[in-house]
């Protein structure tokens, strides 16, 4: 038994010798270890020389025994010790320090040989090694040393691309650039630490960090938190709350301030942690005490939450929009409840965080800085780009929309807080302020119907009690949806200017458009002559008075006023870009070149589906009005060519002769569709069959008083047929009974005379009314044939280009011309003129202008009757 020890001791201590040799060849990697903290480095040193230790002293023993055993069966001496060496156990810090030497190498190569790109995988590699390293451990020398000669190669490398013309790799390109921004952002964090390495490189690494004392740890505190705020108290048992970077975080009432204070630093700078400041800032709201403890974390806390949203692109997360509108809610309550506190946007910051303000002699408020009115646009600006990016066809949308109401409320108790700090002139309370948040709330009222917004008012009422009242909108008249809307417009009006009161008066002139208050919507339009200056308005105010338009032009059809109707819808509609013009989409034409900012900003514009105005229920009226107009009048100038021809819808004129050109026309599939058979068959006399596609529209169906809006268009058509009658075929009939007319139309006597009279006051047809026998008697004067009429035009458009060939002859020839053309005016041009003027002369007097109908008269009905 002694043998085989003293057998295994001699092995065991080659082993060892062997072990040192490795630990001395070592000691360079282990020089990093120096910059960890003292605790860690002595813990890490004692765990390595202990298990040194053990393997001298115990394991080399036990592993020769197994080694004996092996060597009896297997192996060699030799191979057993290297199986040692290979199976040795490396502590977790000598590993990391070892994959750190081993990147740092590979971007030492990496710069001999000019490689960029194994340079930033190597540094990308480095950096997660040193972000793993134990909190509050030092940051390695050698680290340190390797991202500054990175800095010092890139800034080589980027002045030798400049000087030399010999163009880099494209790979290497990037990656250098890579290496640069990374470097840049990297060596912020270490400049303190670099400084001091480029001031004495050579030394830098040997240089011992055991002079400078470290630090020692405080002994963490028991957190406690008050029990009235609903924090649980935590025993005293050594044990706290630590965040990030080792540091015991207390919140007890007398710290809100100082934590707030540094959230403030904090807010917009990068890399910060958002969510963890609002999880801290509830945490403090939780634990306050005071109302103005309170008042100050949920000023600072609801900011924080809107930071989340903050970009072109990012919407604010649902919970923190919840929970920032709750918040808001509990703001008001505060300030309602506590009114010796007052929110004000002109107030310096209290910049004293270990006391809070109080009230001093002779005053009656402590103001607080903020504004309410911003954080409420704020969040109805939330909810709208929420809206916005959200599918309106799934119930996600629905569900979000539900939110309205409790933003309407928002808005409504923060009118009542301004209300009453109007009420206290001491109080410099911006009238802009009062204004904006009046605004906000009639841009919630104005597009809904009457019964919504009665639904709204009645919850808001109820949410602050019987004893409350507005000054601005009594309870009274605020439960009358048409009364709430004139009192908020009215106040508009004379509180505010510019931009705001036009806002404020497109808003009422859609609210009474959309309830048929025709007459009142259209005065209010006029008289406002809004459509001279609409063009020097902002953006969302040219979309609103789009929508206004269009809005009553969709009444004036509602009230049977087609004319109205088609004149109003002209402007938007004519123009093909319906989306576009009332925000409701982006519409890409196939050559536009638009720059991503401008699709942005287009994207931003859109409103939510909600408010919507639906497109093909608006084609469709328009598309009717300008039948019931167009027909006639191509019947008129058809059967009178030479009456000045003129276009009502240049759309609609479009579309009938695409229409017309189709060889085979199937049944009608879409709005259009129908319209156009429609306008076939009224043009053709079948006004029954152009009622029956007419009605066979489905869109009718999204208007109130479906049945009444088809009944109007019925007698509409009805009444266009008998005129679009009477044009066609005046010129082959003496005299036609009424009677005849009214059972071919179906339409009552009285009705078919009304019809005519009106149509020979307006000089639309040559003929008389005999009352006595109910007839119609055409007058037919002298008619020019077919054959002259075009003649005639022939010879005016003739004139008309000689005239433009002497002008321009007349403009090249300008200083040439001879002394007679300089006297006698024109030379040929005056003979010609002389000549025209002849032959124009008995045309004038002998062939007066035609009227429609295939007549030839003038001074209307009676003139003409008197020559005859």
């Amino acid at each position: 038994m002694s043998r085989f020890f003293r057998s295994g001791g001699d092995d065991s201590s080659s082993e060892s010798s062997s072990d040192e040799e490795e630990l001395y060849s070592g000691e360079e990697d282990q020089e990093l270890d120096q910059e960890q903290s003292e605790e860690e480095s002595d813990e890490f040193d004692n765990s390595d020389e202990e298990s040194e230790d053990a393997d001298k002293d115990a394991g080399g023993d036990q592993k020769q025994g197994a080694f004996r055993f092996l060597r009896d069966n297997v192996a060699s001496d030799s191979e057993g010790s290297d199986d040692e060496v290979r199976d040795k156990v490396k502590s977790a810090q000598v590993k990391r320090l070892d994959e750190l030497e081993t990147s740092i190498k590979q971007i030492e190569n990496g710069q001999k040989n000019g490689d960029w790109a194994l340079i930033s995988t190597e540094f990308d590699k480095l950096n997660r090694q040193v972000s793993k390293l134990p909190a509050g451990s030092r940051i390695p020398k050698p680290y340190i040393k390797i991202i500054a000669e990175i800095e010092e190669s890139v800034n080589e490398a980027l002045a030798k691309a400049k000087v030399t013309p010999k163009k880099m790799n494209a790979t290497q390109a990037r990656a250098l650039n890579a290496v640069k921004q990374k470097v840049k952002k990297t060596n912020k964090d270490y400049q303190a630490e670099i400084a001091v390495y480029r001031e004495d490189k050579d030394t830098y690494l040997w240089s011992s960090d055991e002079e400078e004392e470290a630090p020692q740890p405080k002994v963490p505190k028991a957190v406690k938190f008050d029990e009235t705020a609903g924090a649980e108290e935590v025993a005293d048992d050594g044990f706290a709350t630590v965040g990030k970077g080792g540091r015991t975080l207390q919140y007890t009432p007398e710290s809100i301030f100082k934590h707030l204070r540094g959230i403030m630093e904090t807010r917009g700078k990068k890399n910060t942690d958002r969510l963890e400041q609002i999880k801290v800032m509830e945490k403090l709201n939780e634990i306050a005490n005071t109302p103005y403890q309170k008042i100050r974390v949920l000023l600072t806390l609801v900011s924080a939450r809107f930071d989340l949203g903050t970009g072109a692109t990012n919407v604010m997360p649902l919970d923190h929009w919840k929970a920032a509108e709750k918040e808001l809610s509990q703001l008001l309550t505060i300030l309602s409840e506590s009114k010796e506190y007052v929110v004000l946007e002109n107030v310096e910051e209290w910049d004293d965080d270990e006391k809070p303000p109080t009230l001093q002699p002779g005053e009656k408020y402590i103001k607080v800085a903020g504004s309410i009115v911003s954080y409420v646009e704020r969040l109805d600006d939330e909810l709208h780009r929420s809206l916005q990016s959200i599918d309106p066809h799934t119930s996600e949308y629905i569900e979000r929309l539900q939110d309205e109401g409790a933003l309407y409320n928002v808005i409504f108790r923060g009118l009542l807080y301004y209300e009453t700090l109007k009420k206290d002139e001491t109080l410099d309370v911006p009238q802009d302020s009062v204004n904006r948040i009046v605004m906000r709330r009639l841009e919630h009222v104005y597009f809904k119907p009457a019964q919504v917004v009665k639904t709204f008012e009645e919850n808001c009422w109820k949410s602050v009690g019987e004893d409350v009242d507005s000054t601005t909108t009594p309870r009274a008249q605020a439960l009358e949806p048409a009364n709430l809307v004139n009192v908020l417009c009215a106040y508009l009006y004379s509180n505010s200017e510019g931009i705001l009161r036009a806002r404020a008066l497109l808003c009422q002139v859609y609210f009474l458009a959309l309830h048929d208050e025709y007459y009142k919507a259209r005065d209010m339009m006029l008289m406002s002559h809004l459509q001279e200056t609409v063009t020097g308005f902002d953006i969302q105010s040219q979309i609103l008075y789009n929508r206004t338009l269009v809005q009553v032009g969709l009444c004036a059809f509602r009230k049977g006023l087609i004319y109205d109707a088609q004149n109003t819808l002209q402007e938007i509609c004519g123009s093909g870009r319906q989306k576009e013009l009332l925000a409701q989409g982006v519409m890409m034409q196939r050559y536009s070149q638009v720059s991503p900012e401008q699709e942005r900003l287009e994207k931003q514009r859109q409103l939510p589906f909600h408010m919507h105005i639906n497109l093909e229920l608006l084609e469709c009226v328009y598309l009717t009005c300008s039948m019931l107009l167009e027909i006639p009048l191509l019947a008129q100038t058809g059967s009178s060519p030479d009456v000045k021809k003129r276009v009502i819808s240049k759309t609609y004129r479009r579309m009938l002769e695409y229409h017309e050109r189709q060889i085979f026309t199937g049944p009608p599939e879409n709005t259009r569709d129908h319209v156009m058979q429609a306008s076939k068959a009224l043009a053709a006399g079948e006004w029954k069959k152009s009622i029956s596609y007419i009605h066979s529209i489905k869109i009718w169906d999204l208007m109130p008083n479906t049945d009444e809006i088809k009944e109007m268009l019925s007698k509409q058509i009805q009444e266009e047929g008998l005129r679009t009658y009477l044009f066609t075929y005046a010129p082959f009939y003496d005299t036609l009974a009424i009677e005849t007319l009214s059972s071919m139309f179906e339409l009552d006597a009285t009705k078919v005379a009304a019809v005519i009279s009106k149509m020979i006051s307006h000089e639309e047809l040559a003929a008389s009314l005999d009352q006595v026998t109910n007839n119609v008697i055409f007058r037919k004067g002298v008619e020019l044939s077919r054959l002259q009429s075009l003649a005639l035009a022939l010879s005016d458009k003739a004139s008309a280009l000689i005239e433009t060939n002497e002008r321009t002859l007349e403009q090249r020839t300008q200083g040439t011309s001879s002394a007679f053309e300089r006297q006698g005016g024109r030379g040929r041009g005056g003979h010609r003129g002389g000549q025209r003027g002849g032959r124009g002369g008995p045309r004038g007097g002998g062939n007066p202008q035609r009227q429609a109908g295939g007549t030839q008269f003038t001074g209307g009905a009676l003139g003409a009757a008197v020559r005859g």
